[in-house]
């Protein structure tokens, strides 16, 4: 590997080895934390994070509520940490999902989320950390060291850890299969080239992203990591929200990237990128089912709750790349330093 490969590259390409050592060394953990879950079967989940972390949380949020029917609403956790307001939460389970597991207003959530009669699921990658020990279960994320101020594996390995947490919860073997085999198809998205989004990229000062279901999150994350890495604006949307106010904004030449899983919103996700087409955006997308908009290389998965992923995985190796493209530093962010504990 070239000396002047920068962490971010370094990382994205561990992705895959990641993850398989996330899936094998806590499995155990996730076992037991989701049999935690079933027993205490909550009427209710809440989702504690910031940044990427609570991308992931949505995520889940979308894989909870598609896998065991429960309702999911994020916290916000300066309801504990500034405002001092106890939450009543019996009868449900609370997701706290941080990468250093110090913040310590997650911290303070996820004890008040405790107090409050939650049963809480910490997420994180230091075992050993406050939020690791104010939680009834800990699962380690074993992403590794993280030197890119912009979290790649980290991201990704908290989001098959929600997966694999709820997997275990509602005894899903096609989730358990599914994400047996993400591994492989990490390292099937790290070769997709998606450089053709840099020609409609040159100019313009903003970027629309569109996702839909647990692909909206995705697009939350992808947004967050175009904003960090390149200097450059960009905005998430459900692909069904942007053809209302957003579409104002749409003119000749407006990029737009479409991150289409193969789940039951694929044709919407497809349909809002052609129509934006058809308004004059440079619009690409990771489906075969648009007409107008231009295909970008996606792998598939086989699963609906796992195809996502891969998404972000292709997009971290093109974002990376831009920015060097535009003469950036994708490790050394403006303003940017790699754990930020709010209060």
């Amino acid at each position: 590997m070239s000396a002047n490969t920068t962490h971010m590259r370094r990382e994205i390409d561990e992705i895959p080895e990641a993850a398989a050592r996330l899936l094998d060394g806590s499995a155990s953990a996730l076992a037991e934390a989701g049999r935690g879950l079933r027993e205490r079967d909550p009427h209710f989940v809440v989702t504690v994070a910031r940044g990427s972390s609570d991308h992931a949380a949505t995520f889940m949020k979308y894989a909870v509520e598609l896998t065991a029917g429960l309702a999911v609403a994020s916290v916000g956790p300066s309801i504990a940490s500034i405002y001092g307001a106890k939450l009543r939460l019996r009868g449900s389970a609370c997701l706290a999902i941080s990468q250093s597991g110090k913040s310590p207003d997650i911290v303070a959530m996820a004890e008040t989320a405790r107090a409050g009669g939650a049963l809480t699921v910490a997420i994180t990658n230091t075992a050993d950390s406050p939020l690791a020990r104010a939680s009834d279960y800990a699962i380690d994320i074993l992403a590794g060291p993280e030197r890119s101020v912009a979290a790649t594996k980290t991201f990704v390995n908290s989001a098959v850890a929600g997966l694999a947490l709820m997997a275990h919860a509602t005894d899903d073997q096609a989730l358990l299969s599914a994400l047996a085999g993400l591994p492989g198809h990490f390292e099937k998205a790290i070769a997709c080239d998606w450089m053709a989004l840099a020609g409609a990229l040159e100019n313009p000062q903003s970027l629309f992203i569109l996702g839909r279901g647990p692909s909206f999150a995705i697009a939350s994350e992808a947004a967050l990591k175009f904003k960090e890495t390149c200097a450059m604006h960009a905005e998430a949307y459900s692909a069904a929200e942007v053809m209302h106010g957003p579409l104002a904004l749409v003119g000749p030449g407006f990029p737009v990237l479409a991150l289409a899983a193969r789940d039951a919103s694929e044709p919407s996700v497809a349909e809002a990128a052609d129509g934006l087409t058809a308004k004059g955006a440079a619009a690409f997308i990771t489906s075969d089912k648009a007409k107008a908009a231009r295909l970008l290389p996606h792998v598939a998965t086989g699963h609906p709750l796992t195809d996502p992923l891969p998404l972000i995985v292709s997009f971290y190796g093109f974002v990376e790349a831009f920015a060097r493209h535009r003469g950036l530093d994708p490790d050394t962010p403006r303003n940017l330093r790699k754990v930020t504990e709010t209060v």
